[in-house]
């Protein structure tokens, strides 16, 4: 119990130190996440599911999310032409420009970890890897090892 309560406090903890930093921006933590998703994205452009899947939120967080980031101009609703009935979201050149300037500015605070070192860092991810890949967050790098390698056995087979 008494982890489990550090964790909660430190996740309540850390997000008002983010949303306080992003205040100026009129953004908060969640707004700017799907901000930087959006600018990872090859054509600054996703379906909102893609957008829910990569965060992690519920589909009724997404719609809220971008809908508050569309009245800000900060990105755009336009149809996905790959799929008649969906969405997507895709961020404006104010999106773009706002999200750099709020991510100097996460940087220079450290993102609220200045007060740990790399390897505190490194240990506090390890910690929580476990716990991570057991939801489904990401796949273990020996899986994504042996996924490539198969798949580069695969290209190499079906090109002779």
């Amino acid at each position: 119990m008494a982890a489990v309560t550090s964790i909660m406090r430190a996740q309540q903890i850390l997000l008002g130190e983010l949303d306080a930093l992003l205040r100026p921006y009129e953004l908060t933590f969640a707004r700017y996440e799907a901000l930087v998703l959006l600018t990872f994205s090859r054509r600054g452009a996703l379906p909102l599911s893609i957008i829910g899947e990569r965060l992690m939120v519920h589909p009724t967080s997404v719609t809220n999310t971008i809908s508050r980031l569309e009245r800000q101009a900060m990105v755009i609703r336009r149809p996905n032409p790959s799929d008649g009935r969906g969405r997507l979201a895709e961020i404006t050149e104010r999106g773009r420009a706002v999200v750099e300037r709020a991510t100097r500015d996460l940087m220079a605070a450290e993102f609220g970890l200045g007060d740990y070192g790399p390897g505190q860092l490194k240990e506090i991810f390890d910690l929580l890897r476990t716990l991570r890949l057991t939801a489904g967050d990401f796949i273990p790098q020996d899986a994504a090892d042996a996924t490539a390698d198969t798949d580069a056995t695969a290209d190499t087979t079906a090109d002779t």
